[in-house]
């Protein structure tokens, strides 16, 4: 009997799942994620199901993790503070695919070097500049390097790094290790966050690992990448932009493994995000064109996946305008006042019945603060620093805390930093006021939609005129955002039939029409013509509603609250590598390594070499992640032109994968 442990650590919770030879779920198992250690909550989680299934420890011959820290770090803003090298651009360059946005403001370096198209050395790689920029910086968590062409010559990248590593010991990210394919500033966001995210990926395994350990589990750690494959633990700390959607592609390999499902929509809704992405085939839809999370395209292959700020945790926010007003969701999580109410219930209860007692709404009522402990504040300003020495260790009412607008402003920009956790109102704390949960405090929640509920609208009159009434609402547009992003996905899907503004689309008063089932001079009818499958703890609460929206077939596996979990421990370990030939010359193939390019005369000469040398790193690669019985696939990407009647040789992507099922412990 071989037995697979597989650990979701989610913005929420964290779960744990026991699979008996692939095939049986033996048990499950919840724990609240602990965002200040996050191996408080995974260590409790894995003791549970161990607990449950009556297991010992040196049981388990095979532990997986899959993660939506990476993907909820990107939609909310969040991560270390970083630096890019950026070598052989112009400064209007920063501009391009959303650079500056990914930067954050934090420091970049337009540093002379680079390469031509061919791989020859356009400048030298000015390394004064670049001493004397890492002098006059610290505080940085991870260094990203992006240099003009590094795809086709990597050298300047790879002295950069070896500087910076040098004089910092920081960890540094490397563009074209990153991706094969040309696209410069794309690379450089994908490595700006690929180096933020380090820090905090880093922390997660090291500590999962710990727990592993300490709970005398021996079996090696693999990690769910973006497009649902594995990897090892250390390829993970190494790369852990690879790991953006994660835990929404584990999801995904989860529902195929619970329902068998050939062509459906995936909808997974946990405490931060919803994501939505297809089964088509019976397998995971591959982006070509890169993940996008949080409103970046980067160019890490990943599930093609639609990734909303929608969960249960989602911020509610009151929408005063307009005569009725109402409440709309998302995208910030924040912690829910229900469950704050029961780490310190005094402090929220005496908030709570204070502002109660008062005869006028204030503006951050309902909302609380903590500092997280253990997190590195260098870097902060004086105004973010000052708020952090008022909030101690303790849970202080915003009301309280914030002495101005401006500080609210220093407080988003701690809360981006992962410093501190914001708390508020969520369509968790509705779902206890209407009776649907009871794991956290119901009256805290019911106190909180109650001061909420006397808000004012455009009409004068109250927003709702009880607690239940507002949650209601809560929940019902829970349900009309949800339906809206999977309209958005199945329009996006057929935009050759539709057209490609699938917001517009989904949001069309035909299509609304359509779904409320027009009857007049003409009869609309709008359905989902795919089953869905809803995942995530709290999908059979707010699904049901959905199906009925969209007038589909909504399927809710059993476990679907861990299917990430699931799929964790159900996928192959799987490593690609990719190279490029080009012509330097008529008759002439120029092969793009590592240690720089080679000529050849002759095309199959070419092709031979650069396939070899990546099967080698593939196989070596995916054996050292603890492959066995691995298969190699080639695929070659040849591109020629029509010049004088004949093809002529362009350009050849060539790229290798190798994969295999994780080697398991025998004992």
């Amino acid at each position: 009997m071989a037995l697979a442990l597989g650990v979701d650590t989610g913005g929420t919770y964290t779960d744990a799942v026991l699979i008996r030879d692939e095939t049986e779920v033996i048990a499950s198992a919840k724990s609240l994620t602990t965002r200040s250690d996050l191996a408080i909550g995974v260590g409790k989680a894995i003791s549970a199901v161990l607990e449950a299934a009556e297991v010992a420890p040196e049981q388990i011959a095979l532990a997986s993790l899959s993660t939506t820290l990476a993907t909820n770090a990107l939609v909310e803003g969040q991560g270390g503070r970083v630096a890019l090298i950026y070598i052989g651009f112009r400064d209007g360059d920063l501009a391009k695919h959303g650079l500056s946005e990914a930067l954050k403001g934090d420091p970049a370096l337009v540093l002379t070097g680079g390469h031509n198209h061919a791989g020859g050395e356009a400048a030298p790689l000015d390394v004064d500049a670049l001493q004397r920029f890492l002098k006059s910086h610290d505080g940085i968590s991870g260094f990203a390097v992006a240099g003009q062409f590094a795809t086709r010559n990597p050298s300047h990248e790879l002295e950069a790094a070896r500087i910076i590593a040098a004089q910092t010991g920081v960890p540094v990210t490397c563009s074209h290790q990153l991706s094969a394919k040309l696209n410069g500033p794309k690379r450089a966001v994908t490595a700006v966050l690929n180096a933020r995210l380090i820090g905090m990926i880093d922390r997660l395994i090291g500590r999962a690992q710990d727990q592993l350990r300490d709970l005398g589990i021996s079996a090696p750690m693999m990690v769910v990448r973006g497009d649902g494959a594995l990897m090892s633990a250390e390829q993970a700390r190494a790369c852990p932009i690879e790991t953006i959607l994660s835990g929404p592609a584990a999801s995904i390999v989860g529902a195929r493994w619970l329902t068998g499902a050939e062509n459906a929509i995936v909808s997974d809704i946990g405490g931060t995000t919803t994501d939505v992405a297809l089964i088509r085939d019976g397998k995971p839809a591959i982006d070509p064109a890169g993940a996008q999370v949080g409103g970046f395209r980067t160019m890490v292959e990943a599930v093609a996946m639609r990734t909303h700020g929608l969960g249960g945790d989602s911020q509610v926010h009151v929408a005063a305008e307009g005569l009725s007003g109402g409440v709309f969701l998302g995208p910030r999580r924040v912690l829910p006042v229900s469950l704050l109410a029961t780490e310190a219930p005094e402090v929220v209860h005496a908030a709570l019945d204070e502002r109660l007692r008062a005869t006028t709404v204030g503006e951050h009522d309902t909302r609380f603060a903590r500092k997280l402990p253990g997190m590195s504040a260098q870097g902060i300003g004086a105004r973010e620093a000052a708020l952090l020495d008022r909030l101690v260790d303790a849970v202080v009412p915003l009301g309280k805390l914030l002495q101005n607008r401006m500080e609210g402003a220093a407080l988003n920009r701690l809360v981006d930093r992962g410093l501190v956790q914001v708390s508020g109102i969520t369509p968790s704390d509705a779902s206890h006021v209407l009776g649907r949960l009871d794991v956290w405090d119901g009256d805290a929640a019911t106190k909180a939609l109650e001061l909420i509920a006397r808000k004012r609208v455009g009409s004068g009159d109250l927003l709702a005129t009880s607690p239940q009434q507002l949650a209601q609402m809560i929940i019902d547009q829970l349900t009309e955002q949800t339906a809206l992003t999977l309209l958005e996905t199945a329009f996006a899907e057929e935009a050759d039939a539709f057209g490609s503004n699938p917001q517009e689309l989904a949001r069309h008063v035909l299509t609304q029409r359509g779904l409320a089932r027009h009857r007049g001079l003409l009869a609309l009818d709008t359905a989902l013509n795919v089953d869905v499958v809803g995942l995530g703890a709290s999908a059979p609460s707010y699904y049901p509603a959905v199906g009925a929206r969209l007038h589909c077939k909504m399927v809710l596996p059993e476990h679907a609250g861990v299917a990430n979990a699931i799929g964790a421990v159900v996928g192959r370990l799987t490593l690609r590598r990719s190279g490029t030939i080009t012509s330097s010359a008529e008759g002439r193939y120029r092969v793009h390594l590592d240690d720089g390019p080679q000529d050849f005369a002759d095309e199959r000469e070419a092709l031979d070499l650069i396939e070899a040398v990546l099967r080698n790193e593939a196989e070596q690669a995916v054996r050292e992640a603890g492959a066995e019985d691995i298969r190699v696939t080639v695929e070659r990407d040849i591109r020629t032109a029509k010049v004088e009647a004949k093809d002529v040789f362009v350009e050849a992507l060539i790229t290798v994968e190798a994969s295999g099922r994780p080697r398991v412990a025998t004992g």
